[in-house]
């Protein structure tokens, strides 16, 4: 059960009291101050007090933590630790992975704080009905549930309160974005038109070949000789010759005793030389012999397959449900992007 345990501070009677006179922008670089020359934790037996928290971030009225940033960075430091990397890489990579790891810290914050602004509020209820939903979905008992938070180092209740963190801000993107986003038939139309290799018909083509292999060290004497082989033997098929008589009889390739069947491709799936050689022709019908990275080789194609194009009004909700999730993302970005530079934010390094 991938469940991230991002633990939270609980902060003492000095920073509450100066959260509460924290009121404006001003005061805040007195509030850093002030903040970080008390002792969050002490360590018992320590020769006088050890700093061992502080404030790396202010976002508004708001702090983040050494505590909760580490907490967040854990997971993903054990994880860059596990990769071998030299001591040099493995800290820079610790360094810009803890950036982004703050970055996210300060933007759930000023999630945080809109779910404030709007008094958007989920019910114990409503966590109960997510969870149930969640084991059924997963086939879990409530014992095999509890296991899985367990092995993951979380409680119920911390889970719990994870779980709704979650629901909050999908509810906050819910008002703020979702409930704005409108999607025409125009959209879906344009969308359509423009995914043709998606959605129109597709062109598959059933070949089988004839291979002679050219060694690498082969001179141009012996590739001219191979070549004028393969030729006689595809002068041979255009006589009425069987294609599989010949697979039989010259074919190097390990799909010879199966008649040289390579089986359907797409055009998109053939390389460049082999796709322009067989784009327009028809079944029944033989490439020239052709110089590739195997070898001579010829082919036949056996059939082509016409598969047909979905209709519009069948993959219209896969194509709303695409449009509509690509929306979200970026209004949402535009969003939260719009709220940081509306926003007091100070880190501290």
């Amino acid at each position: 059960m991938n469940v991230n345990k991002t633990g939270r501070i609980d902060i003492n009677m000095q920073v509450r009291y100066f959260q509460k006179i924290v009121k404006h922008s001003a005061l805040v670089l007195l509030y850093t101050f002030l903040l970080c020359t008390f002792n969050f934790y002490l360590i018992p037996g320590a020769e006088g007090a050890e700093t061992v928290d502080r404030i790396v971030a202010v976002v508004n009225n708001d702090i983040i933590t050494l505590y909760e940033l580490n907490q967040s960075l854990q997971p993903y430091a054990e994880r860059v630790k596990g990769l071998g990397y030299s001591s040099n890489k493995e800290r820079k990579m610790l360094f810009k992975v803890r950036e982004e790891i703050l970055r996210k810290l300060i933007d759930e914050k000023i999630e945080d704080q809109q779910i404030k602004r709007f008094n958007i509020v989920v019910s114990e209820q409503e966590v109960d009905k997510t969870i149930e939903r969640i084991k059924e979905i997963n086939y879990y008992t409530d014992e095999e549930f509890r296991e899985g938070l367990s092995a993951e180092g979380l409680t119920m209740d911390e889970y719990r309160e994870r779980l709704k963190e979650q629901l909050l801000r999908v509810r906050l993107v819910n008002r703020e974005i979702k409930s704005k986003i409108v999607i025409t038939n125009e959209d879906i139309k344009t969308y359509y038109d423009s995914h043709s290799e998606k959605y129109g018909g597709e062109t598959k083509y059933h070949l089988r070949n004839i291979l002679m292999i050219v060694s690498p060290l082969a001179d141009e004497i012996e590739k001219r000789r191979v070549k004028e082989e393969m030729e006689a033997v595809l002068a041979k098929i255009k006589d009425g010759e069987p294609f599989e008589n010949m697979v039989a009889a010259y074919s190097e390739s390990p799909l010879a005793s199966e008649g040289g069947d390579l089986g359907l491709f797409a055009l998109d799936k053939l390389s460049p030389t082999l796709r322009e050689a067989v784009k327009d022709l028809k079944a029944g019908e033989l490439t020239p012999v052709l110089d590739t990275d195997h070898g001579y080789q010829i082919f036949l194609v056996q059939e082509v397959i016409q598969t047909p194009a979905k209709p519009l009004e069948k993959v219209t909700p896969e194509i709303e449900r695409i449009l509509f999730d690509k929306i979200v993302d970026e209004r949402f970005q535009a969003w939260l992007e719009e709220l940081r530079e509306h926003a007091h934010i100070k880190t501290i390094k």
